[in-house]
């Protein structure tokens, strides 16, 4: 008979920190596999052992982190399926980063074991997550392709490809060497599924071509479905600001600098 009397619990402790340019939780995949282009590194705390914990694991080609939501607070019992037209379901039934432990598994792409530092690709992670754990992926033991997937396998949306005009495109290099913004990436994440999802996402709708606008903090980015292709073309990046705000002294995003130079860039 086991004496649980007798078992120690020892608080968790994060052993490294994830670091990349997605800071926000609406910069996020649903799913590590969703993004492709994704890159970060894993940079390991320094302590007894830990560099010769990491032998051995640069042979293998996709790795599980275990880590924590740090962004996220509270939750919910029933969760909202990422679907427009679906009803709630259990949360134990979702993969929802709102979770009583807030503890996260993704398996990503290992790319390369420096010294403390991991650099990993095909990630769902934000800046600063705390890494609570690194674990190899077994694909004779990890891999079912074949297992019922319940709810989700009632419900596998069209995934659509982004295309860029050459307006648009200008713009988002620009503000991404002026910000740090990648709205690239935010675009692919929030619009390659349900590009219309106004209950989750940030998107109002136009009478006139563009018809759909989405919002990142304080840019606004027009764009056009086809669904008949599956595609969606974006056009154009506008600022979030009224003029009237921009002349206003008070910038609580620090970014108004920014804005009027893209303005005047772009009138």
């Amino acid at each position: 008979m086991r004496d649980d009397t007798d078992r120690t619990i020892r608080p968790m402790a994060a052993i490294g920190l994830v670091r990349c340019n997605a800071q926000y939780r609406y910069e996020a995949p649903r799913q590590a596999i969703l993004a492709a282009g994704n890159t970060a590194t894993i940079e390991l705390f320094d302590g007894p052992g830990v560099r010769d914990a990491l032998t051995g694991l640069d042979g293998f080609e996709r790795i599980w982190v275990v880590y924590e939501f740090h962004l996220n607070a509270s939750w919910q019992p029933f969760v909202q399926p990422p679907r427009q037209e679906m009803a709630k379901v259990g949360y134990f039934a979702t993969r929802s980063p709102h979770r009583p432990n807030r503890i996260g598994m993704s398996c990503v792409r290992l790319q390369s074991v420096d010294g403390l530092q991991l650099q990993i690709s095909e990630h769902d992670l934000l800046d600063r997550t705390p890494v609570l754990d690194l674990k190899p992926y077994l694909p004779y033991a990890d891999a079912f392709p074949d297992a019922a997937a319940g709810w989700v396998d009632t419900c596998i949306a069209p995934r659509y490809a982004l295309t860029y005009g050459e307006l648009a495109d200008q713009q988002l290099e620009w503000i991404h060497q002026h910000t740090s913004h990648d709205l690239r990436h935010f675009l692919h994440v929030q619009l390659s599924e349900d590009p219309t999802d106004r209950r989750r996402k940030r998107i109002t709708e136009s009478p006139t071509p563009p018809h759909y606008v989405i919002a990142f903090r304080t840019w606004r980015v027009h764009y056009d479905i086809n669904a008949e292709s599956t595609t969606i073309s974006v056009t154009r990046i506008c600022s979030g600001y009224l003029p009237a705000d921009l002349d206003s002294e008070d910038d609580p995003h620090q970014d108004k600098a920014s804005h009027r130079a893209f303005n005047a860039r772009w009138p």
